[in-house]
């Protein structure tokens, strides 16, 4: 149980993770303990009366707002980072009144980031899989991953806080989530409902006017369904408030229940995209070098790389994901037609 009158402050309220996050702890029991702050950018400003409707409490600015971020951490018991996992200046603005915190009441203030396995990528360019699986109780392994590697400067700068004893952290890394997130925010127009990778490659496909495929698709990477993230992240949550979840190095957490070639997802986008009569075969077609000019190199090859792991931390303290690949696949039509949709409007 939180203690009375402990004070969240959670980033990212508006967005696909950090929306569900929010939702979930508006349900929980702590929440009648709590005072919830989000920050909210100037142009979602018109959600705040929504959010103020469900007993949330909204701070106006962005990522860039550095001193806004420092003031909001200070007063804080818990952080919740669940915006941008590389905007390395935002964090350390958070981790410099976190600091701030811990120094004028002698306790360590919590922060939940979420970071991503992308940190785990190579470079393989759907050309091939690979045998390296990280595993979350294998600190060491973690530990081994470059400093070069996407989201891990900010993963290290929240490590090295937890090290001086300043917090005490606990890292979540989603990898593909899937799904459309139905939460009360959603249902109020506050939060996104949509995740990136997939939508990504729908996107692509739609641009090509066919379903794409990055190299050969044989690379793999983890999935997991929103729902079972923002579950993760209670369940770490509910566990540092008990004192029973460890931190810093050993509070890495990977969210993945079960894995996919990337093959087979590009083969069931193309399969929809087909019988939506968005694409001229249910057979996926390497993209060119037109389409990676067209849509974003970076943005293409990163659906090309490998990131294997396996969560094995969260399910110790109670985490029990009730989604697997095949809802993944299942939910991929429905994903195709939101997109189309939503590119209309």
């Amino acid at each position: 149980m939180a203690p009375t009158g402990t004070r969240i402050f959670l980033t990212g309220a508006t967005g696909f993770v950090g929306g569900s996050v929010l939702s979930r702890l508006i349900e929980h029991p702590t929440f009648e303990h709590a005072e919830i702050w989000v920050l909210i950018r100037p142009s979602k400003k018109d959600k705040i009366p929504a959010l103020h409707s469900l007993g949330v409490k909204t701070v106006l600015g962005s990522y860039d707002d550095l001193d806004l971020l420092e003031d909001q951490a200070a007063h804080a018991d818990v952080v919740f980072s669940c915006a941008d996992a590389d905007n390395l200046p935002a964090a350390q603005a958070i981790l410099k009144g976190m600091k701030k915190k811990h120094e004028r009441t002698g306790v360590q203030p919590l922060l939940f980031h979420t970071s991503g396995t992308g940190v785990l990528v190579d470079d393989a360019k759907g050309l091939h899989s690979t045998d390296i699986i990280y595993d979350d109780m294998d600190a060491d392994q973690i530990d081994s991953l470059p400093p070069t590697q996407m989201h891990r400067n900010v993963d290290l700068a929240i490590l090295e806080a937890d090290r001086d004893h300043h917090i005490k952290s606990y890292i979540i890394l989603p990898p593909t989530i899937y799904s459309q997130a139905k939460t009360k925010l959603v249902a109020l127009g506050v939060q996104n409902p949509s995740s990136i990778q997939i939508p990504m490659l729908i996107r692509a496909g739609l641009l090509k006017g066919q379903g794409g495929l990055v190299g050969k698709g044989e690379n793999i990477w983890p999935n997991v369904h929103i729902d079972d993230v923002s579950d993760l992240c209670i369940v770490v949550y509910e566990n540092a408030l008990s004192g029973k979840a460890a931190h810093g190095r050993e509070g890495l957490h990977f969210a993945e229940n079960g894995e996919h070639k990337m093959y087979d997802v590009s083969k069931a986008v193309a399969q929809a995209l087909y019988e939506l009569g968005k694409g001229r075969s249910p057979e996926p077609e390497p993209f060119t070098d037109e389409d990676y000019n067209r849509f974003g190199r970076e943005n293409l090859e990163y659906l090309g790389t490998n990131s294997r792991c396996r969560g094995r931390r969260g399910r110790l303290l109670g985490w029990k994901p009730k989604y697997t690949a095949e809802d993944m696949f299942k939910s991929i039509k429905p994903e195709v037609e939101y997109v189309i949709q939503h590119e209309k409007t």
